[in-house]
């Protein structure tokens, strides 16, 4: 039994409805009452006249209703907007404002809420699949509308490009109003899965983490690789202890060598897998399975090649993407529709904001953002290098580098975070010589004028580091 995203049915039903489709902290499901409930909230939608191409904000935090919601607005083609509830309400005010939606669900609560006089209207454009919101520049969050044809192409690159198996259980920590957490969502519709929902709570925990995929039998990981990193606290985080995991699939940061090779020898046989993409380009668009060759030396990872049916490539030093899964524009926004949008051989394209190269043999490297190129003592630097430089440090801790700067916005000074996973503020022993140590990989300009250790890096609702927390804690320590 799986989910048909084409025709928007539940098939074959005649089998399989007794097995997992839903794990979560508040209850579990399986396929027979995954379609029961979707179905039962369809109808109860319809009465409050949701329809085709009308959005529907979801909001809630890894409950068992969320993952029925968003089947449900599937089967609708109602575009759901997903908004996590670790966000604060004048967030989801806003987002409903943009959308002027008409009606939001609360999955925490199980119930509707009617936002505005009036009968729902659809969105100007037509046949989307959902709304995701990013943050911008100015403050206020971007609706990227991705269109149903795209999200057919990501069913389809899983399906064929990943190799996941019949039946994969996916362990889904990334917040649903994040783009990666829709690999865990279509992954487990399309090929009949079961998703395991983590909450916040349980995600802190590297014991829980790993208690709970042993349980329930997870056999694909996906998450940011500083969730990655995080769990190799854990001694048990081992193929052995978790001999059903098949796949690591990572995305939404760079992926670091040394925490490939760490995951290498705690899960041998188990193949790592690379993607690159903004949310505009359908959760990713650049595939990378890591081979032990790569890891020979500390240069930074490539992040692949295009998916099926895409173009990536460099103009000028910038990541351009084109292709059907590429986003139908930002909602509402044609200043910036103009400004990152553009048409190739008839295609959708748009300008990520990333630098980048490509080999002669089309293998793509990200450089990092365009906007996290800094400029210090008259030099440009990339955070992201340095960041890769602070990963081959010895006990290939999580580093980041942080850039202070002055009221003015221009660059002061440059240091960096290493993770200790002990509150001692001293580094560890190993790393008293650091500067030598990076001496021997950066250009002087571009080493930290300190190195300070933390616990933990922190890290955004996303599960990204978060470099402005660490200048705000920076700034703390130096009080």
């Amino acid at each position: 039994m799986h989910f048909d995203y084409d025709s928007g049915r539940f098939v074959q039903t005649e089998s399989g409805g007794e097995r997992p489709a839903i794990v979560a902290r508040d209850r579990h499901l399986d396929w027979a009452q995954l379609q029961r409930e979707a179905e039962a909230w369809c109808d109860q939608a319809r009465r409050l006249g949701l329809g085709a191409d009308m959005p529907i904000v979801i909001r809630g935090h890894k409950e068992a209703a969320f993952m029925v919601a968003l089947t449900g607005a599937l089967m609708l083609r109602a575009p759901f907007v997903p908004v996590d509830a670790v966000y604060p309400a004048e967030r989801l005010a806003s987002i409903c404002q943009i959308l002027d939606a008409h009606l939001l669900y609360d999955a925490a609560q199980g119930r509707f809420e009617v936002l505005r006089d009036g009968p729902g209207m659809p969105l100007a454009e037509k046949q989307l699949c959902y709304v995701m919101f990013t943050s911008g520049t100015t403050g206020q969050p971007k609706g990227v509308q991705i269109g149903r044809e795209s999200v057919q192409g990501l069913i389809d690159w899983m399906r064929l490009d990943f190799a996941l198996g019949e039946r994969p259980v996916f362990l889904d920590q990334t917040v649903f109003s994040f783009d990666v957490s829709l690999y865990d969502v279509f992954g487990t519709l399309a090929l009949g899965g079961t998703i395991l929902m983590l909450d916040r709570q349980d995600a802190a925990s590297p014991l829980k983490v790993a208690t709970l995929m042993a349980e329930h039998g997870v056999t694909t990981w996906v998450s940011t690789p500083s969730f990655a990193q995080q769990q190799l606290v854990n001694p048990g985080f081992t193929q052995a202890a978790l001999p059903q995991l098949r796949t690591f699939v990572f995305c939404g940061e760079p992926l670091p060598v040394p925490l490939c090779r760490q995951l290498r020898k705690r899960f041998p046989d188990v193949p790592l897998l690379n993607t690159y993409g903004p949310t505009e380009a359908t959760v990713a668009t650049t595939l990378l399975v890591v081979e032990d060759a790569m890891l020979a030396t500390d240069a930074p990872l490539p992040i692949g090649r295009a998916k099926r049916d895409s173009a990536v490539y460099c103009d000028e030093g910038e990541l351009c993407i084109a292709g059907p899964h590429v986003m139908r524009g930002y909602l509402n926004r044609p200043d910036l529709n103009t400004t990152r949008m553009f048409l190739r051989d008839g295609q959708r394209g748009f300008r990520t904001g990333d630098l980048g190269t490509e080999t002669d043999d089309g293998l793509l490297f990200c450089h990092g953002r365009i906007d996290d190129q800094i400029k210090l003592n008259g030099y440009r630097l990339e955070l992201m290098e340095v960041d890769a430089a602070l990963a081959t440090l010895p006990g290939s801790r999580g580093a980041s580098a942080v850039a202070l700067r002055r009221p003015n916005g221009t660059v002061a000074r440059l240091v960096a975070f290493v993770e200790t996973g002990s509150d001692d503020p001293a580094l560890p022993a190993e790393l008293a010589d650091w500067k030598a140590l990076l001496a021997a990989r950066l250009p002087h300009y571009m080493i930290p004028s300190e190195l300070l250790a933390c616990a933990q890096l922190p890290v955004s609702v996303n599960y990204k580091t978060d470099r402005a927390r660490l200048a705000r804690l920076y700034e703390t320590l130096n009080a």
